[in-house]
């Protein structure tokens, strides 16, 4: 094994372990609330099926890239590599529906009681969890079309050639299958993006109206550091540039390396690297931004009172 690999590898498997160890921490903390007999809150279901979501990119994406950096390609077989990245595929989509159920529910539930959003402040919790199941359901046969389509192309005898895709083979993608995944995967992820970035910006245009309409009825002189709008405000950019700086350039280095025959070394590790990040570092903070809200809902209602 050479250095560059080494190194690699051991981004991989540093990078791995963090993501594991933050996902699946607060997600045993949702699922002993919930095993305990505590009910869990619309928000806290949204953020365990996220959690499940990034634990299968990160599982799926670091053993793939473990294997491939340390050279133990003989550790899985072709079988198994496949599932792998139908795992990888499946959580980036949830990963991403996720995010844009919370991001719309947030938005929901800070919108002021005469906004267009009032009657869907109750009707939300009602439907956000089945709504989820359905998409799991959705993204588990849209990535089934793939794998199974190219296993059929593969045994016929038009087969021309093989693409290596770093862990293992497969046929090479023509026209159908390449509008198949415009239409399926590519072009809803966009759209989910357009939404998440919609909401976010909705939510600091509401909290900049609150925070202003409060300092004009307590006192100009007060510090905005100190209203929790300016926080929660800081919170959900740092969670939207983060989510959507990452899943972007992830997004647009997969197109590059899907229309490049033979991909550079180093594109492809970048591409693997930086696809994981958000999963890795979503935990850190979507936990902030959790504790930030709480506590923006509980001064608003204190506000609402006064």
């Amino acid at each position: 094994m050479d250095l560059k690999n080494l190194a690699i590898g051991t981004v991989f498997l540093l990078q791995s372990t963090v993501g594991i160890v933050g996902n699946f921490s607060l997600l045993s903390f949702y699922l002993i609330h919930y095993y305990i007999g505590q009910k869990l809150k619309t928000k806290d279901l949204i953020l365990s099926h996220l959690f499940t979501a990034n634990s299968l990119i990160i599982v799926s994406k670091g053993v793939l890239e473990t294997i491939q950096a340390f050279g133990m390609k003989w550790f899985i077989s072709d079988f198994g590599c496949k599932l792998l990245l139908y795992i990888q595929r499946l959580g980036r989509n949830m990963s991403i529906c996720t995010i844009s159920f919370l991001s719309v529910y947030q938005a929901i539930t800070i919108s002021p009681s005469d906004s267009c959003w009032k009657d869907l402040k109750i009707k939300a919790p009602k439907y956000i969890g089945l709504s989820i199941s359905l998409c799991w359901i959705l993204y588990m046969i849209i990535n089934m079309i793939f794998p199974v389509y190219l296993y059929i192309k593969g045994d016929s005898k038009n087969l021309t050639h093989k693409r290596d895709l770093k862990y293992c083979s497969t046929v090479g993608y023509n026209k159908v299958t390449g509008l198949l995944y415009i239409a399926l995967i590519v072009f809803p992820e966009v759209l989910l993006s357009v939404i998440i970035a919609w909401t976010g910006g909705s939510m600091v245009f509401i909290l900049y109206r609150h925070k202003q309409w409060v300092q004009h009825i307590h006192s100009i002189y007060v510090s905005t550091s100190a209203f929790p709008e300016s926080r929660a405000t800081q919170s959900i950019l740092v969670l939207m540039f983060t989510f959507l700086g990452f899943y972007a350039l992830s997004s647009i280095l997969q197109g590059w390396n899907a229309l490049v025959y033979n991909s550079e070394w180093w594109l492809m590790n970048t591409t693997a690297i930086i696809s994981v990040c958000f999963p890795t570092l979503g935990p850190f903070i979507m936990g902030h931004n959790s504790i930030v809200f709480k506590f923006l809902l509980f001064s608003m209602r204190n506000q609402n009172i006064t």
